[in-house]
């Protein structure tokens, strides 16, 4: 499998005036093969070459494979973009801004992320180096630094395509390295986790992942981001842009956390993972404003993103469940309806009185269903 580890460059001044220069023509060439991408409606790689390839490399300077890797990153963002359209990321069809994302193309900041694989980048580990390409010619012995487990992965692991990025004032090079992937374990049974808006995760053993202490601090961040919103000075706005990303790596890092606690523990229990199907989740579910803020607030999908990942490295089978009626069924008779839902935290049977947590009368739901889509999917072997 495949991971992205990311290392920090430490350019001399004119090392990074060369490879600030490398990003402004990469990605300005990237915006001019785009607008005349829409305008023409091409977007394959192959077709988007014949029309673009000659002219980028003349009139930017770009080498060979520079010029085709920005022609594939064009063409790649208008491929997530369509995925988005199709998906209704943008609104509903005829909507004002689904209109303005189908008729404009796409525009690439300077500093936005450009390519590099092997022969444009090269790595010299004992000397904590790399060369790279640059419009200015290749530079090298440009220095990087790392996490003791970042660069222990660039050194021992099969490097592949690297993305040189310009973020915050730092040069960041995020690395594509090759995990070996262990086999799948033969899941005796599955741990079933059900995410929430109270609770983030709530898996079947009982076990209550960032609940009230997390939401006390995503409150308090929704009460500045509205104080500074409305304060509406230049200021504000800059120590807005600094909290979004604060708040987004303490987001990651709670979820980073839940996900490695459940897949340790379905790892240690030799069994698998069951999660809900969360794609469209904003359109199916019906909730008060402030619950709404907080499930556009909180990233669901890099949760289930983590635990995937995580459990591909741990040999922990993963399984997407229907997630309908997980929270007004009776794990203990099946017997479904939503007025057994008593609030939020609380679930009463309306058949057999049975009493528990509601969300983790939903997590023993999710895990049932995990286990026969398992079965369905791999039936035992019959001697």
């Amino acid at each position: 499998m495949k991971l992205v580890v990311q290392v920090k460059l430490l350019p001399t001044p004119e090392q990074a005036s060369a490879l600030e220069a490398t990003l402004r023509a990469c990605n300005t060439a990237a915006s001019e093969v785009a607008a005349l991408a829409r305008k023409i409606g091409c977007y394959r790689n192959y077709q988007m070459r014949r029309h673009t390839y000659d002219e980028i490399k003349a009139d930017y300077g770009l080498g060979a494979q520079a010029a085709q890797h920005v022609i594939k990153k064009v063409c790649d963002a208008y491929k997530t973009l369509k995925t988005n359209l199709r998906n209704g990321r943008y609104g509903k069809p005829g909507s004002k801004r689904r209109r303005t994302v189908e008729t404009n193309p796409i525009a690439f900041r300077w500093d936005a992320a450009q390519p590099y694989d092997a022969r444009m980048l090269s790595w010299q580990h004992d000397a904590r180096t790399v060369s790279i390409w640059t419009t200015a010619g290749r530079i090298k012995n440009v220095a990087f630094t790392g996490s003791p487990d970042q660069l222990k992965a660039v050194a021992t692991l099969p490097v592949g395509e690297s993305d040189v990025v310009h973020r915050d004032g730092m040069w960041l090079l995020y690395a594509c390295v090759e995990v070996a992937e262990p086999e799948l374990i033969d899941p005796a049974g599955f741990l079933g986790v059900d995410m929430g808006i109270a609770n983030i995760a709530y898996d079947s053993d009982g076990n209550r992942h960032a609940g009230t202490k997390l939401n006390g601090y995503r409150r308090r961040q929704q009460r500045l981001r509205q104080r500074l919103q409305a304060k509406g000075t230049q200021s504000a706005k800059r120590l807005l842009a600094r909290r979004r990303k604060k708040e987004a790596r303490h987001a990651a890092n709670i979820n980073h956390v839940i996900a490695k606690t459940i897949v340790t523990e379905a790892a240690r229990t030799g069994r698998g993972i069951a999660v809900e199907k969360l794609t469209g989740i904003r359109d199916r579910v019906r909730l008060r404003k402030p619950q709404r803020v907080t499930l556009s607030s909180w990233s669901f999908h890099q949760l289930g993103d983590y635990l995937k990942y995580k459990a591909r490295r741990a040999g922990v089978p993963v399984v997407e469940v229907d997630p309908r009626y997980t929270s007004q069924t009776c794990n203990r008779c099946g017997h479904r309806d939503k007025r057994s839902r008593i609030d939020q935290e609380t679930f009463t049977c309306r058949s057999c009185g049975v009493v528990a947590h509601a969300d983790h009368n939903a997590a023993l739901n999710i895990a049932q269903r995990g286990a026969e889509d398992w079965a369905a999917v791999n039936p035992p072997h019959v001697a």
